[in-house]
């Protein structure tokens, strides 16, 4: 079977297209992505348009009980593949191509890089940088950095296989 390589710098926008009429998830970010465009954009239309779509963003945050902040710096491709639960600090930076499962929650100036998957229920608490290619065990809390490629899992986190 052969595995396609998923980008660390170059973001894959299928990743967060709308597909269904109940894809919370791609709803959110669609919402979170269009706020920032809007208050990007300025002007009247553009005030108008960030209230319109922070109340679409309110109502997808209710419905997928999760804490996204509308200023959070999320790079393209995000999946939250069942957004459940999610807790991400505003000051918090996620990469391309990532994938956030449910109940997670990134505490603090977490810095997620380039393709970086996070299993269900990983706590991070940060100040810390995760590099690109790395996955976070369910369950996991990780308090300190995490080597790019690296598999972390545990309470605390260790790596359980070197990304070299």
């Amino acid at each position: 079977m052969i595995e396609k390589q998923v980008s660390a710098e170059v973001p894959d926008w299928s990743r967060e297209s709308v597909r269904r009429v109940w894809d919370p998830g791609q709803k959110l970010l669609r919402a979170l992505r269009r706020y920032q465009a809007a208050k990007a954009r300025g002007g009247v239309l553009g005030r108008l348009a960030c209230k319109y779509w922070a109340l679409n963003h309110l109502f997808w945050s209710t419905i997928c009980q999760t804490e996204l902040h509308l200023n959070t710096e999320v790079g393209g491709g995000l999946r939250l593949t069942h957004p459940t639960g999610i807790i991400i600090h505003p000051d918090a930076k996620i990469g391309v191509n990532c994938m956030i499962f449910h109940q997670v929650t990134l505490a603090g100036p977490v810095v997620l890089g380039g393709h970086v998957d996070v299993g269900a229920g990983a706590k991070l608490i940060g100040p810390l940088t995760v590099g690109d290619h790395a996955v976070i065990g369910a369950n996991a809390v990780v308090t300190k950095d995490v080597p790019a490629g690296a598999t972390v899992a545990g309470i605390p986190a260790r790596v359980i296989r070197d990304g070299g």
